[in-house]
């Protein structure tokens, strides 16, 4: 797959250094990607660095990062006030048919942050690995995921063997990130609660702080999720953590209480979305109604893409009527 030819746009990562809309209510207009700005227009994406820092260290709740998988996901997510969005590596492999976690996907992560990166919030990609074990080919990504729109980068030190990747090798590639982009946030994730089975608790510290002296801006611990550890890791670290959320875990508040400053989706939007439509589908076919009121409308999306693409319906579809959440003039497109 080879990445499309993108189009310079005149918005950068930067435009969300601004707020982001909000909405109650699931509207076409709330849907919609926020106006652009003059002072959106005229920031840099070094610019967008120091606020996209900030969201790590400002309020006394942690700052909250969903995970989208394509431009609608992403869209809505930043209608309903995220400042900031992440991708979800699962998410861009599913999506390709590819597995996650096994360097695949370079091509199609490349693809999506050019597609998003232009939008109206700050974008942080999940870059798994690197895709490469060469510190200067990690860094040449970084460069491309920067001047795609990207103002953060996610960089694991777990291999798809199931293996966790030397600490002296995963802190050089982020030496080697910030040497070639100095204004991408690095967030350095290990994989020691994943991988790292008995060993989690004496090298998991060990590892973080490998990556705060290579560099990292941010470090990242995902299925961390034991009160008790989780403070007491804060207490040694020089950055903000990273906890990845779990239905099973503290909430987003508890985490804040222990000092956890960013708390991250990862791919439990993508997989409920899965589940939702997968749900909907076997109603249908059991003779039951899915539930009304879930999904947007055709003409919501089709609002995600702008005027251009809303007013864009094929012939004869009744552009006029009113659209229902559950189906109705929806039903067939």
């Amino acid at each position: 797959m080879t990445p499309e030819a993108v189009t310079p746009k005149a918005m950068t990562p930067g435009a969300m250094a601004r707020e982001g809309a909000t909405s109650d209510a699931m509207t076409s207009d709330a849907m919609a990607p926020a106006a652009v700005t003059p002072d959106a227009l005229a920031t840099t994406p070094a610019a967008a660095f120091a606020p996209f820092a900030d969201l790590h260290r400002a309020g006394a709740s942690p700052f909250l990062i969903p995970n989208a998988w394509d431009h609608a996901s992403a869209s809505v997510l930043a209608a309903q006030g995220f400042p900031a969005i992440g991708t979800t590596s699962l998410g861009v492999a599913a999506a390709a048919g590819l597995p996650d976690g096994a360097g695949a996907t370079r091509a199609e992560t490349l693809l999506l942050a050019r597609r998003l990166g232009p939008g109206p919030y700050l974008l942080s990609v999940d870059a798994e690995s690197g895709f490469s074990d060469d510190p200067d080919e990690v860094a040449g990504l970084a460069r491309e995921l920067a001047d795609a729109g990207a103002v953060g980068i996610n960089l694991e030190d777990g291999r798809h063997d199931g293996t966790l990747a030397p600490v002296a090798l995963h802190a050089a590639k982020v030496a080697a990130v910030k040497a070639a982009v100095p204004d991408l946030f690095v967030n350095a994730r290990t994989d020691t609660y994943w991988l790292g089975g008995g060993r989690a608790g004496e090298e998991t510290a060990h590892r973080l702080h490998a990556y705060e002296q290579a560099g990292a801006d941010g470090v990242f611990v995902p299925g961390l999720a034991d009160p008790a550890v989780i403070a007491a890791l804060v207490k040694r670290l020089a950055t903000p953590l990273n906890i990845l959320y779990t239905p099973s875990g503290p909430t987003v508040p508890q985490l804040g209480d222990l000092g956890v400053r960013r708390v991250s989706l990862g791919s439990l939007l993508f997989r409920t979305a899965l589940g939702a439509a997968t749900e909907a589908a076997a109603d249908i076919r059991a003779g039951r109604r899915p539930v009304a009121g879930q999904g947007p409308t055709y003409a919501q999306v089709q609002a995600l893409s702008g005027p251009a693409h809303a007013a864009r319906r094929p012939p004869g579809n009744g552009a006029a009527a009113t659209d229902t959440a559950a189906g109705g003039n929806d039903a067939g497109r």
